[in-house]
């Protein structure tokens, strides 16, 4: 350390609880693990933690397509299924979710004299 200039006590204490591990590997060792560090997103100290087990390796990729997937079939299943109106106070949607809004729309529905499409053509 170069005179003048003093470590500080949270500094002492953050290199005394994390030591620097250093060590001499061959050149294709040190290839595959940067690539792994890119290809990953981990650190080094990450690759580490995996090989000693105390990190689980994720699949990236796959989580991401997991979760556009989901996204995407939930948007779909919302668009087809969710029933909304509007508040006739502030004009801002409600999502239909409660026991008595669905037996008014039932009632509303019964009494309007709603039916299959076909069943009506028939008449």
């Amino acid at each position: 350390m170069s005179k003048g200039k003093r470590k500080t006590p949270s500094r002492i204490r953050y290199e005394e609880s994390h030591p620097t591990v250093s060590c001499r590997i061959t050149k294709e060792i040190y290839n595959r693990l940067r690539d792994m560090k890119e290809k990953e997103g981990v650190s080094f100290a990450d690759i580490l933690k995996i090989g000693l087990g105390i990190l689980q390796v994720k699949a990236k990729k796959e989580e991401r397509a997991y979760s556009k997937g989901y996204n995407d079939g939930y948007r779909k299943a919302e668009l087809e299924f969710k029933v909304t109106y509007v508040c006739n106070v502030c004009g801002k949607p409600i999502v239909v979710n409660t026991r008595d809004e669905k037996e008014a729309i039932k009632q509303y529905m019964e009494d309007g004299g709603w039916g299959h499409r076909e069943c009506h053509e028939q008449e």
